[in-house]
C-alpha cells in the first residue's frame, strides 16, 4: 500500500494512500461535472475519451496522465494543473548564480601599487 503525506496546517499530518487520493480527485472531477450540468458522456464526447474512461476516473479507478489531462481540459479547469507548478516568481538559474557567487570564499587582496 503507498502511503503519501499531505501536510495540513490546521490538522498537523495525515497519511492517505494512492487510492484514497484517486478517489477524491475522481470526486472532485464527478462534483464539478455535476455543477456544471454536464453528463458522462457529454464529458467524454469533448476529452476525446469513452464513457468508460470517465465513470472509471470518477470512480477512483487509474488512469494516465494524459486522460486526466484531456477530462480536466474538457471540465474547463486547467488552472487545476497550475497549482501542481505555480508561475516561478524569480529565475532559478538567477538563484543559482547568486547562491554560488555567496559560497565562493574570497581572498582578501594586497593593495597594489606599493613599491616595497
Amino acid at each position: 500500500m503507498d502511503f503519501i503525506i499531505r501536510h495540513d496546517d490546521e490538522a498537523g499530518t495525515e497519511a492517505i494512500t494512492t487510492e484514497e487520493l484517486e478517489q477524491r480527485l475522481g470526486d472532485r472531477l464527478r462534483s464539478l461535472r455535476l455543477s456544471k450540468n454536464l453528463d458522462q458522456a457529454t464529458v467524454a464526447s469533448r476529452a476525446g475519451v469513452s464513457l468508460r474512461t470517465v465513470k472509471n476516473l470518477e470512480h477512483g479507478r487509474g488512469s494516465s496522465v494524459s486522460t486526466l489531462a484531456a477530462v480536466v481540459r474538457a471540465l474547463g479547469r486547467l488552472d487545476w494543473f497550475e497549482q501542481l507548478d505555480p508561475p516561478v516568481a524569480v529565475s532559478p538559474l538567477r538563484m543559482l548564480a547568486q547562491d554560488r557567487r555567496e559560497a565562493v570564499p574570497r581572498r582578501a587582496s594586497k593593495p597594489r601599487g606599493t613599491g616595497s
